[in-house]
């Protein structure tokens, strides 16, 4: 287990007791309770829904109450560390600040000015779609495990992550969103000023995703071939200017 502050910090060794069915947040609780009182962690719904109680796991970004004890075997060693892409507040609670800051520069949904509230219709097809992005609980991992925010501090300020990439291209393929209409270019926002570039579709970001989405295929593949369309096919370069000329 990793105890310290932002001065520093050490792994320190403990034995607890492990019960049948239970997750590695059991452990921490029992920890806090018989050996640890001053041991820092955040959770709160204790059934894989609100993101909080984000670690990592033998170097691997997890949700402490989501990963069964008895995926270890009973001589292995656990270790249990702080997020490492984002500063360290105490323990295992890290400050993720970073992407809130993020989440507030990503426009939000623009409503057509022709619909009325109540009066948007869309194909199942297109729902469905937008509905696995939905799913996302805001646990980080993915931009933890993210090589560019992870091994890159400079990155952070041009980079938004693949979290909220996948909040870009959602409202992209989006059927209602009339951001076009107000001049906003979700593909060139993406590009541009939050990094999409930089991403280089290893699919860690899908790998530790607890809610099973499928982030690089589904979302950052299509924005990036998107974008290409939008910059470099001919066709798709006339389109526009015949577009802007009318």
């Amino acid at each position: 287990m990793w105890r310290g502050d932002p001065e520093g910090g050490r792994l320190e060794d403990f034995t607890v007791e492990v019960n049948e069915g239970e997750v590695v947040l059991d452990i921490i609780h029992r920890l806090q309770a018989t050996q640890a009182g001053d041991l820092a962690v955040r959770w709160n719904c204790k059934a894989g829904k609100c993101g909080s109680c984000s670690a990592e796991i033998n170097g691997r970004p997890r949700l402490l109450c989501m990963t069964r004890m008895s995926t270890f075997e009973r001589a292995d060693v656990v270790t249990v560390t702080p997020l490492r892409a984002f500063p360290v507040v105490r323990d295992l609670v890290t400050d993720v600040s970073y992407n809130y800051t993020k989440a507030r520069e990503i426009p939000s949904f623009v409503p057509p000015a022709e619909l009325a509230p109540g009066e948007y219709r869309m194909q199942q097809e297109d729902v469905e779609r937008s509905q696995e992005f939905r799913k996302c609980i805001e646990c980080f991992l993915c931009q933890d495990t993210c090589h560019v925010v992870r091994d890159h501090e400079e990155n952070k300020q041009s980079f938004a992550g693949p979290r909220f990439l996948m909040r870009q291209a959602e409202l992209d393929m989006h059927p209602l969103d009339a951001a076009e209409e107000q001049g906003l270019d979700r593909k060139t926002s993406a590009q541009e000023e939050h990094g999409l570039g930089y991403c280089n579709i290893t699919k860690c970001c899908t790998e530790v995703c607890p809610e099973g989405i499928r982030i690089t295929d589904n979302a950052l593949i299509p924005m990036k071939e998107r974008v290409a369309d939008r910059k470099y096919d001919p066709l798709v370069w006339l389109g526009n200017k015949i577009r802007r000329r009318s």
